[in-house]
Order: structure tokens, then C-alpha cells, then sequence
């Protein structure tokens, strides 16, 4: 005979496989994947003459699980009291569906004087008496089953059909990120092509609501909902290759004199290994974290060249010759921002940063978004006290995200000049 703790342990142990998640929660018509019958086994005839406290203990626990009994007979009162582990369970869960019924049949013993109702079957009418029924007697495990469970029920509903086996199957390519991300993955997923990235890198892609590093932080959930599209196809060639990324093993950086005549080009792509050994003929150099900000510079602009698209990769600049212009920085006013800001100051001290304080960011406070992920509380590099209060600040808000591209064009502009002038 079973406890309901050994039963939902052996539902735990089922929700594991994908198989049985799929066979159960996106059943086939005509399938009979529910109910679900499980049979608690009878107490023999020695449990019941030798060993009458484990039958009392056995009959307590099943009178206390939820709902009535399917049969026609009643089954006996239940105690006035639940076991306390089914009390602090329904304390913390108050919310939780019932959690099935039980099947009560008489059985006469030998040596006893009248039959004895004992239970026979759990009955699991639908998925949420399942879920409950894990959650309620699964232990740690069943209580992150529930989990997994209420997050599938809010996913599934908001997103594509086609992408619901996916999700139902692959639970740990998405476990422990936010649902709104797999919602907004699935969204931007209908509206990915082949080749649609058209040479720009992946970050440039805005679809869906998506924010600058939104391919970064999910490009395993990205790919495997491309395969549910194209076959696989996002796998096989990888997800920078099948959208017609650029690639980035090689980190290459956008230069772009901000006045004619400084260099022979108006505007090329370099290595960062590159920039590190070779000179730019400019008193001024103006670092901008994403690259597609370059219509926001003010131009012309003597003697100052913009180099746009570093992103995290800031080694190059503890290159000798960097050390005598003057240098400013311009990131996305969020935690990741200023560590990036704190690391580019390790390399070049007397660097100075631009549009990311306190009043740029009240300034345009109502176009700030979350920030997904926020940067380690440590900088690897410089911050003024200024910057690290900020850093604290941003930490506090809902919204404590300014990307660049959202800054006014005239604050650009006047923070630029003032700068390259020294007023």
C-alpha cells in the first residue's frame, strides 16, 4: 500500500521525462490521457491483524487528501485535524486546485468484525489536480514541478501553437528566464527570415520589443524556436550564419572622421587589433558603445574622430598612442553601461564621460525600459562618485534602463561641442 507522498514522488519522476509531459499536457484527441487512475494497493491481511497503527496512519493520510470519494459508499470521517505536513503545505498554497479524488472500497479481514473502508485508486481528473496533487505531497521536488508547471500555463497560452511541443519538452532552455523573454522570443521568432539580419550585426535587429542584447542572452532559445520553423536549419548553420549576421569573432569597430579631410575614408570598419597599433590623425577621439548612434554626432566636428561599436571589448584601449588625445566615452545610461565605462577609464584615466549622469537620465526618464539582466555590483575599472551613486540609483528603479539611441539629439550635440571645445 502507497502514501500520497510516494505516489506524487512517482508523478515527479514521470514529469521528467518529456514524453509523458507531451503525452499529458498536449494529448492526442481520443488519447485517454485523463483521467489518471493511480492504484494505492491494499493492506494484507497481516498489516491489518499485526500491524494496526501503520493501517491507521495509512487510512489518516488518504482521509485527508482532497475531494470525495467516487464510490457510493462513504468512507469514514476524517480526524478533526489534518497532518500537519498537509496543513503547512495548504498554508502556503491556499490558492492550489483540489488535488483529485480517492476511490473507497469495503474489504472484510480475517479477525475483523465488519468491513473496513480502505482506499483503492487516486483519481487525477485533469492536469491542475495533477500539478496540485505533485506540488502539495512532491516534496522540494514537486513544489519546483509546480513551478514549471504555472510557468508553462502562462507561457503556452501567449505564444505560437507551433512552439508549444518545444517548450513543453525542452523546460531547461528556458527555465529561469523571465516569461515575458520567452514570450517576446517566440513573437520575434515568426518574424526572423533567412538572411533577414542583411549583413548588420544581430544586436541591430529590433523586433518585437526586443532590447540591443536580447540576441546575446538568448541565443540558445532563439535558435532551437528557429529549428521548430526552418527544420532545424538555425542549428546547422548557426544562428548568426542562417540570419546573415556579420560575425564576430574578429570584434571590428566603426571609425568615422566627424570632419572632412581627417582620414581618407568617411567611414570604415577596422579591427579592434588594428586600432591598438595604428594612430588616428585626431587630437579627439570619441568612443560611442553602439554603433548605429552615429547619426545622432554632431557634424562637422574639427579634429575628432568617433570610433562606434566596442560594446564589452575594451582592451585595445590601453594603446600607447591613446594616452596623449583627448578621449571621451558615451554609453547606455544602465548598470552595464557604466561598467563598461568603468572598465574603458582603467585604460585611459583621464578619459571623459558623456550623457551619463544623473540629469541626463531624469532628463529623459520617461523613455527608460527594465533592465533585463543588470551588470555585477563590482566594477572591473574607474568610477567618479558620481558614476557610482548612479550605478546604486538605477539599481533601485523599475525602469533603469536609457539606451542611447532614446537621448535627445540636442543634448548629444551640446554635450559633444562642449566637450570638444572645453566649455
Amino acid at each position: 500500500m502507497k502514501s500520497p507522498h510516494q505516489l506524487a514522488e512517482g508523478l515527479v519522476r514521470q514529469w521528467q521525462r518529456a514524453d509523458w509531459r507531451e503525452q499529458q499536457l498536449l494529448p492526442a484527441p481520443g488519447s485517454g490521457a485523463w483521467p489518471l487512475r493511480l492504484a494505492i494497493g491494499l493492506p494484507d491481511a497481516t498489516t491489518f491483524l499485526d500491524d494496526s497503527a501503520a493501517l491507521r496512519q495509512h487510512l489518516q493520510q488518504w482521509q485527508a487528501v482532497a475531494g470525495s470519494p467516487v464510490n457510493a459508499t462513504p468512507a469514514p470521517r476524517p480526524p478533526s485535524g489534518q497532518p500537519e505536513a498537509v496543513n503547512a503545505w495548504a498554508e502556503r498554497h491556499p490558492t492550489h486546485p483540489p488535488v483529485g479524488t480517492v476511490v473507497w472500497e469495503a474489504r472484510r479481514y480475517r479477525g475483523g468484525s465488519a468491513a473496513v473502508q480502505v482506499p483503492t485508486h487516486w483519481v487525477l481528473a485533469r492536469p491542475s489536480e495533477c500539478m496540485a496533487a505533485i506540488a502539495r505531497f512532491g516534496g522540494p521536488a514537486g513544489t519546483a514541478v509546480w513551478a514549471d508547471y504555472q510557468a508553462l500555463q502562462s507561457v503556452l497560452s501567449r505564444v505560437d501553437p507551433a512552439f508549444h511541443r518545444l517548450l513543453l519538452r525542452r523546460l531547461a532552455l528556458w527555465r529561469g528566464v523571465p516569461e515575458a523573454d520567452v514570450i517576446t522570443a517566440a513573437r520575434m521568432t515568426l518574424q526572423l527570415e533567412p538572411g533577414c539580419a542583411q549583413g548588420k550585426p544581430l544586436r541591430a535587429l529590433a523586433l518585437a520589443g526586443n532590447d540591443s542584447k536580447f540576441f546575446e542572452r538568448h541565443a540558445s532559445l532563439l535558435t532551437a524556436l528557429l529549428d521548430v520553423r526552418f527544420d532545424g536549419e538555425a542549428s546547422a548553420q548557426g544562428l548568426t550564419a542562417f540570419l546573415g549576421a556579420c560575425a564576430e569573432g574578429e570584434h571590428w569597430l566603426l571609425v568615422a572622421p566627424l570632419a572632412p579631410g581627417l582620414l581618407p575614408f568617411a567611414r570604415q570598419r577596422v579591427p579592434a587589433t588594428e586600432l591598438h597599433a595604428t594612430p588616428l590623425a585626431a587630437s579627439h577621439i570619441l568612443l560611442v558603445e553602439n554603433e548605429r548612434c552615429l547619426h545622432q554626432l554632431p557634424q562637422p566636428l574639427a579634429d575628432t574622430v568617433a570610433i562606434l561599436g566596442a560594446g564589452l571589448n575594451l582592451g585595445w584601449l590601453a594603446a600607447p598612442w591613446l594616452q596623449s588625445r583627448q578621449v571621451a566615452y558615451w554609453g547606455d545610461l544602465d548598470t552595464w553601461g557604466l561598467a563598461m565605462l568603468a572598465t574603458a577609464r582603467s585604460h585611459l584615466p583621464h578619459l571623459h564621460a558623456l550623457l551619463m549622469d544623473r540629469t541626463t537620465f531624469d532628463a529623459h526618464a520617461h523613455l527608460a525600459v527594465p533592465e533585463p539582466v543588470a551588470a555585477s555590483g563590482e566594477p572591473s575599472g574607474i568610477w567618479m562618485p558620481a558614476e557610482a551613486a548612479l550605478n546604486q540609483h538605477l539599481r533601485t528603479l523599475v525602469r533603469g534602463r536609457l539606451e542611447q539611441e532614446f537621448v535627445s539629439p540636442q543634448a548629444v550635440a551640446d554635450a559633444v561641442t562642449q566637450w570638444r571645445w572645453g566649455t
